[in-house]
């Protein structure tokens, strides 16, 4: 049967939505999410290399993320460095963890009981006794790493930040081949300064698939809301609060005295006050509890009698 005219199409061919042919997040909006986890981060870091620095904690601060390639990182990257593959989940989704030889091996001179000293000429390769401290720092920066990615991340992502594990270690990159020659990367450097002469790196790199998927994006790039339960109340001890400093002050004399006698005071006058019963300890202009001033251990101590849940039924 032939038909008398020509079909036409009544209606415009569909156009897909860019955003649902999306196949992922990309770096413009995956660095940005570094720059705010890398602060979060460095504060972390700062305690967890204390006990490893001889009790000071180091002051840590987080460069500038970019876009790189694996051989601009075997320029950046001594012959030497405590290089470590981990895993964002399974092996499929690899990131690069570099710390510097010269502090690294400062570190395994402390904890062997040295003065905290490298060797110079610095040696070809790690020996076998610092494999025990490059397994301790793997961790640390594996659970700090996670623990600020969470608290950046929020809630919105569906279940938890993926685990962090090592997978394999080298002191020569090009050995230990991390990823392809042409993957294109995210890099950013943990800068730390202990004292010394210059501060050292610790250099974190990885496709950007993983970088997607640390923060919690799916493979398709889509972002999986949380479903709806019950929130529960905040808790302090748990980041972000966690990682906030707050300044406490006991107000152990809240006294009077005259103009005339302040403007006779020099060394050797002696002013009687009288120590309240209830001290008041505040956060800034709010009274948090009430306690008792006695002594622990040597030391001058407060023992809390009353404390507010809600600062507001303090006023």
């Amino acid at each position: 049967m032939k038909p008398q005219r020509e079909f036409l199409a009544e209606r415009p061919l569909a156009e897909h939505c860019a955003e649902l042919l999306r196949q992922g997040p990309g770096p413009d909006e995956l660095l940005p999410l570094i720059k705010r986890m890398g602060e979060r981060y460095a504060r972390r870091l700062s305690g967890a290399l204390a006990p490893l620095l001889g009790g000071e904690a180091p002051m840590v601060s987080c460069t500038t993320p970019r876009e790189t390639t694996l051989d601009s990182l075997h320029q950046s990257i001594a012959s030497l460095a405590a290089n470590s593959l981990m895993a964002v989940g399974d092996a499929k989704t690899p990131m690069l963890v570099s710390i510097e030889a010269e502090p690294m091996l400062r570190i395994v001179d402390r904890a062997f009981g040295g003065k905290g000293e490298a060797p110079a000429p610095l040696p070809k390769a790690f020996p076998m006794a610092a494999e025990l401290m490059l397994s301790r720092m793997e961790t640390m920066l594996a659970d700090n790493l996670s623990a600020a990615v969470t608290a950046t991340a929020g809630g919105a992502r569906s279940g938890q930040t993926p685990e962090l594990s090592a997978i394999r270690r080298d002191g020569n990159l090009a050995m230990l081949a991390p990823f392809a020659d042409n993957t294109p990367l995210a890099m950013w450097t943990m800068e730390v300064d202990d004292g010394g002469v210059l501060p050292w790196l610790i250099t974190f790199a990885m496709p950007f698939a993983s970088l997607a998927r640390l923060f919690g994006y799916s493979d398709a790039g889509v972002v999986t809301m949380a479903q709806s339960a019950p929130r529960a109340p905040a808790d302090p001890s748990s980041a972000p609060f966690g990682d906030v400093p707050v300044s406490v002050s006991a107000i152990l004399v809240d006294m009077r005295i005259s103009f005339p006698t302040i403007a006779t005071l020099a060394p050797g006058v002696v002013l009687p006050v009288a120590v309240a019963r209830q001290v008041p300890l505040r956060v800034g202009d709010s009274t948090i509890a009430y306690g008792t001033v006695g002594t622990m251990d040597d030391r001058v101590a407060v023992q809390i009698n009353q404390a507010f849940a809600d600062n507001r039924s303090a006023q």
